[in-house]
Protein backbone atom coordinates (compact mmCIF):
# COMPACT_ATOMS: atom_id res chain seq x y z
CA UNK A 1 0.00 0.00 0.00
CA UNK A 2 2.84 2.41 0.84
CA UNK A 3 4.44 1.79 -2.55
CA UNK A 4 1.17 2.24 -4.44
CA UNK A 5 0.34 5.41 -2.48
CA UNK A 6 3.82 6.78 -3.14
CA UNK A 7 3.61 6.11 -6.88
CA UNK A 8 0.16 7.73 -7.02
CA UNK A 9 1.38 10.80 -5.13
CA UNK A 10 4.43 11.18 -7.36
CA UNK A 11 2.34 10.66 -10.51
CA UNK A 12 0.04 13.44 -9.27
CA UNK A 13 3.03 15.81 -8.92
CA UNK A 14 4.18 15.39 -5.32
CA UNK A 15 7.69 16.75 -4.88
CA UNK A 16 7.98 15.29 -1.38
CA UNK A 17 6.61 12.13 0.18
CA UNK A 18 6.29 11.43 3.90
CA UNK A 19 6.31 7.95 5.37
CA UNK A 20 6.32 6.59 8.91
CA UNK A 21 8.66 3.69 9.67
CA UNK A 22 7.08 0.37 10.58
CA UNK A 23 7.46 0.82 14.31
CA UNK A 24 6.15 -2.61 15.19
CA UNK A 25 8.78 -4.24 13.01
CA UNK A 26 11.43 -1.93 14.46
CA UNK A 27 10.49 -2.92 18.02
CA UNK A 28 10.63 -6.58 17.03
CA UNK A 29 14.22 -6.05 15.88
CA UNK A 30 13.34 -6.54 12.22
CA UNK A 31 15.71 -3.79 11.11
CA UNK A 32 16.26 -5.27 7.64
CA UNK A 33 12.50 -5.11 7.03
CA UNK A 34 12.42 -1.44 8.09
CA UNK A 35 15.41 -0.67 5.85
CA UNK A 36 13.96 -2.53 2.85
CA UNK A 37 10.59 -0.82 3.20
CA UNK A 38 12.17 2.64 3.29
CA UNK A 39 14.40 1.77 0.32
CA UNK A 40 11.39 0.56 -1.66
CA UNK A 41 9.42 3.73 -0.94
CA UNK A 42 12.48 5.81 -1.87
CA UNK A 43 12.72 3.96 -5.17
CA UNK A 44 9.03 4.63 -5.81
CA UNK A 45 9.68 8.34 -5.14
CA UNK A 46 11.88 8.69 -8.20
CA UNK A 47 13.13 12.28 -8.14
CA UNK A 48 10.78 13.32 -5.33
CA UNK A 49 12.26 13.76 -1.85
CA UNK A 50 11.45 11.22 0.86
CA UNK A 51 10.86 12.32 4.46
CA UNK A 52 10.99 9.42 6.91
CA UNK A 53 9.13 9.92 10.19
CA UNK A 54 10.60 7.94 13.08
CA UNK A 55 7.83 8.55 15.66
CA UNK A 56 10.48 8.95 18.33
CA UNK A 57 7.93 9.05 21.14
CA UNK A 58 7.33 5.35 20.53
CA UNK A 59 10.93 4.33 19.85
CA UNK A 60 12.01 4.77 23.44
CA UNK A 61 15.72 5.11 24.04
CA UNK A 62 18.19 7.48 22.45
CA UNK A 63 20.09 4.40 21.21
CA UNK A 64 16.95 3.34 19.36
CA UNK A 65 16.54 6.85 17.95
CA UNK A 66 20.08 6.66 16.61
CA UNK A 67 19.49 3.18 15.16
CA UNK A 68 16.27 4.28 13.45
CA UNK A 69 17.97 7.44 12.15
CA UNK A 70 20.85 5.44 10.70
CA UNK A 71 18.50 2.93 9.09
CA UNK A 72 16.40 5.68 7.50
CA UNK A 73 19.41 7.61 6.25
CA UNK A 74 21.20 4.56 4.81
CA UNK A 75 17.97 3.40 3.16
CA UNK A 76 17.79 6.69 1.23
CA UNK A 77 15.80 9.19 3.31
CA UNK A 78 16.30 12.74 2.10
CA UNK A 79 14.87 14.04 5.38
CA UNK A 80 14.30 12.49 8.80
CA UNK A 81 11.54 13.74 11.06
CA UNK A 82 10.99 13.15 14.77
CA UNK A 83 7.29 12.45 14.70
CA UNK A 84 3.86 13.06 13.30
CA UNK A 85 3.28 15.25 16.36
CA UNK A 86 0.44 13.00 17.51
CA UNK A 87 2.47 10.88 19.95
CA UNK A 88 4.14 12.37 22.99
CA UNK A 89 6.85 13.10 23.59
CA UNK A 90 7.36 14.34 20.06
CA UNK A 91 10.39 16.53 19.37
CA UNK A 92 12.82 17.04 22.23
CA UNK A 93 16.26 18.60 22.18
CA UNK A 94 18.07 15.36 23.16
CA UNK A 95 16.26 13.33 20.48
CA UNK A 96 16.92 16.02 17.89
CA UNK A 97 20.59 16.12 18.87
CA UNK A 98 20.93 12.36 18.34
CA UNK A 99 19.24 12.61 14.95
CA UNK A 100 21.45 15.55 13.93
CA UNK A 101 24.54 13.59 14.95
CA UNK A 102 23.42 10.71 12.72
CA UNK A 103 23.03 13.18 9.85
CA UNK A 104 26.44 14.70 10.59
CA UNK A 105 28.19 11.34 10.74
CA UNK A 106 26.58 10.30 7.45
CA UNK A 107 27.65 13.57 5.84
CA UNK A 108 31.23 13.15 7.06
CA UNK A 109 31.32 9.60 5.68
CA UNK A 110 29.61 10.25 2.32
CA UNK A 111 29.37 13.99 1.62
CA UNK A 112 25.59 13.56 1.22
CA UNK A 113 23.35 16.01 3.06
CA UNK A 114 20.17 14.80 4.75
CA UNK A 115 17.52 17.15 6.10
CA UNK A 116 15.98 17.27 9.58
CA UNK A 117 12.51 18.16 10.81
CA UNK A 118 11.73 18.19 14.51
CA UNK A 119 7.96 18.08 14.87
CA UNK A 120 5.57 18.41 17.77
CA UNK A 121 5.98 20.37 20.95
CA UNK A 122 7.95 23.32 19.57
CA UNK A 123 5.44 26.03 20.29
CA UNK A 124 7.48 29.15 21.11
CA UNK A 125 10.00 31.25 19.23
CA UNK A 126 12.40 31.01 22.15
CA UNK A 127 12.37 27.21 22.07
CA UNK A 128 12.77 27.28 18.28
CA UNK A 129 15.96 29.30 18.75
CA UNK A 130 17.38 26.47 20.88
CA UNK A 131 16.77 24.07 17.99
CA UNK A 132 18.35 26.44 15.48
CA UNK A 133 21.45 26.76 17.66
CA UNK A 134 21.62 22.97 17.95
CA UNK A 135 21.49 22.64 14.15
CA UNK A 136 24.14 25.31 13.65
CA UNK A 137 26.48 23.80 16.25
CA UNK A 138 26.01 20.21 15.06
CA UNK A 139 25.73 20.58 11.28
CA UNK A 140 26.72 24.14 10.41
CA UNK A 141 25.24 27.00 8.46
CA UNK A 142 24.52 24.96 5.31
CA UNK A 143 21.63 23.25 7.10
CA UNK A 144 20.00 26.53 8.16
CA UNK A 145 17.71 26.68 5.12
CA UNK A 146 14.25 25.25 4.55
CA UNK A 147 15.79 22.82 2.07
CA UNK A 148 17.59 21.06 4.95
CA UNK A 149 15.85 22.08 8.17
CA UNK A 150 12.20 22.75 8.98
CA UNK A 151 10.02 22.94 12.03
CA UNK A 152 6.89 20.84 12.23
CA UNK A 153 4.99 22.91 14.74
CA UNK A 154 1.78 24.62 13.75
CA UNK A 155 1.51 26.66 16.95
CA UNK A 156 5.03 28.05 16.45
CA UNK A 157 3.84 30.25 13.58
CA UNK A 158 1.43 32.12 15.85
CA UNK A 159 4.13 32.73 18.44
CA UNK A 160 6.45 34.08 15.73
CA UNK A 161 3.65 36.41 14.58
CA UNK A 162 3.12 37.57 18.17
CA UNK A 163 6.86 38.23 18.54
CA UNK A 164 6.88 40.28 15.32
CA UNK A 165 3.89 42.28 16.53
CA UNK A 166 5.69 42.85 19.85
CA UNK A 167 8.71 44.18 17.95
CA UNK A 168 6.51 46.47 15.85
CA UNK A 169 4.25 47.83 18.61
CA UNK A 170 6.07 47.17 21.86
CA UNK A 171 3.10 45.11 23.12
CA UNK A 172 2.21 41.44 23.02
CA UNK A 173 -1.07 40.61 21.34
CA UNK A 174 -3.61 38.12 22.60
CA UNK A 175 -3.48 34.66 21.04
CA UNK A 176 -7.12 35.25 20.13
CA UNK A 177 -5.98 37.62 17.35
CA UNK A 178 -4.27 34.82 15.44
CA UNK A 179 -5.59 31.83 13.56
CA UNK A 180 -5.70 28.57 15.46
CA UNK A 181 -5.20 26.33 12.39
Amino acid sequence: VKIADTKLAVDQGAEEVDMVISRGRFHQGEYNYVFDEIAAVKEACGESRLKVILETGEIGTLDNVRRASDIAIHAGADFIKTSTGKIKPAATLPVTCVMLEAIRDHFYATGVMVGMKPAGGISTSKLALHYLILVKETLGDDWLTNQWFRFGASSLANDVLMQIEKQNTGRYQSKDYFSKD
